[in-house]
């Protein structure tokens, strides 16, 4: 409805006959296609807006648009493409526009998909291809996001013909395995022939039997596998050791970093913490790089390894094979100033002798006995020396927050050794306090 300034006069009257038509005492309003108009219908939905107003009454700019009327492909298309076909026969004789390879008036040359011809069809005027049939596709906006348009539901049936398949050499693997067996019951008969409809039922049971293992519970009604976290078989890792002092324990993340045992070896033991994943494998040689990359900037060169690491990688290699070199070389002229190459590939001592002074005695298995006991080890202190009389050392002795001897139970340092008579006037004392 265009928009025109109403005198005071023709508002007035607009809006008697608008009460009238409410009041029902006046015709209703009738649109361009001759329906009746709502008189209670409000003004604002009454007006059309300026891009789709005709000039005319009418309620259409309320309703929905028509959607366009496109070209739908059949169902034997499956409403897509219709791939690899041609438009009927091939033309007989090359025809001005068309693709000088191939011949197709459809495309260009320069879009042409098939073998580049030694002389195209345009020169040689022979085996000319068919157009191909071009398709205007337009779709809606269910059609464009429709995740299985253009499946064809056919190819469906090569899945189920292979499972039919399996399942027919199943039954033949079956039935060979009772007939190794022996004669079998008449239920064993009814299953190899598939007249058995529990058949699948049976199999999921034995199969949930069979799949008892550790770290898994199978609940046979419902016929599901619940797969815990760790194999309950394992000692949790909080429980390795239980000191509150030693390695922390994450219950959130479920990790521990440091090595729980350090007490012993970690060649030894099957958990020795989850930073031991951090200096295994290529995980050290990481390190290095990219301690040479941050070296490197600092010395005023251009690299990174996030952003260029095949660059410092080689730098790094090339890096590593001229220190190599230095060192030779450096090793090298000392030998020759210095002399006593010869001893650095001098030969074992077993190797040359033969034999050694290691007694060692073995038990009639072949156990050794004697001879692989621990050396002791030597004090930079004198050992075996004593003064004043004495056959212990001082220290030997302890009583009371108190050292001394242990041969007297003198508690004096550099006195001198009473004995056993020392001995009992301490236990006298003693007996006096």
């Amino acid at each position: 409805m265009q928009q025109t300034r109403l005198t005071k006069e023709e508002y007035r009257q607009a809006k008697d006959l608008d009460a009238a038509r409410k009041a029902g005492t006046a015709p209703a309003e009738v649109d361009d296609e001759g329906n009746e108009i709502n008189p209670h219908t409000p003004q604002f939905m009454l007006k059309a807006p300026w891009y789709v107003d005709t000039g005319k009454v009418s309620l259409k700019h309320q309703k929905a648009p028509e959607k366009r009327s496109a070209n739908k492909f059949t169902a034997d298309d499956n409403y897509w493409y219709a791939r690899g076909k041609r438009a009927g026969p091939a033309a007989t004789k090359y025809r001005k526009g068309a693709c000088e390879n191939c011949g197709a008036m459809t495309h260009k040359t320069k879009d042409c998909v098939e073998r580049p011809r030694k002389k195209g069809a345009k020169w040689t005027g022979e085996n000319i291809k068919a157009d191909e049939i071009i398709q205007n596709v337009e779709l809606d906006w269910d059609e464009k996001r429709d995740r299985w348009n253009g499946y064809d539901p056919r190819e469906h049936d090569k899945v189920i013909e292979e499972y039919n398949k399996i399942e027919e050499a199943r039954r033949k693997f079956k039935a060979t395995e009772l007939d190794k067996q022996g004669p079998t019951t008449t239920s064993e008969a009814k299953k190899i022939a598939g007249i058995s409809d529990d058949e699948d039922e049976e199999d999921d049971d034995k199969y949930a039997d069979a799949a008892d293992m550790p770290g898994q519970h199978v609940n046979q009604k419902t016929r599901t596998t619940i797969r815990n976290l760790r194999i309950r078989e394992d000692t949790a890792k909080y429980l390795l050791n239980l000191d509150p002092e030693s390695a922390f324990y994450d219950p959130k993340t479920r990790s521990m970093r440091e090595n729980p045992l350090k007490d012993k070896k970690a060649d030894s033991l099957d958990y020795a913490g989850d930073n031991f994943v951090r200096y295994t494998g290529e995980t050290p040689e990481m390190a290095k790089v990219q301690m040479f990359a941050w070296q490197a900037s600092e010395r005023g060169n251009e690299v990174h390894l996030q952003a260029n690491p095949t660059q410092v990688a080689l730098l790094h290699k090339q890096y590593e094979s001229k220190k190599d070199e230095v060192r030779e070389a450096t090793q090298k002229s000392i030998l020759e100033k210095y002399g006593g190459e010869e001893y650095l590939e001098a030969p074992p001592k077993e190797l040359l002798l033969a034999q050694t002074e290691n007694y060692v005695e073995y038990s009639r298995t072949g156990r050794v006995i004697k001879g692989q006991e621990r050396a002791k080890a030597k004090s930079k202190y004198e050992e075996d020396v004593y003064i004043n009389n004495h056959t212990t050392v001082w220290g030997s002795y302890w009583l009371e927050g108190k050292w001394g001897y242990k041969c007297c139970r003198s508690f004096v340092r550099n006195s001198y050794c009473t004995g056993a008579a020392g001995i009992e006037a301490q236990k006298a004392a003693q007996l006096l306090k």
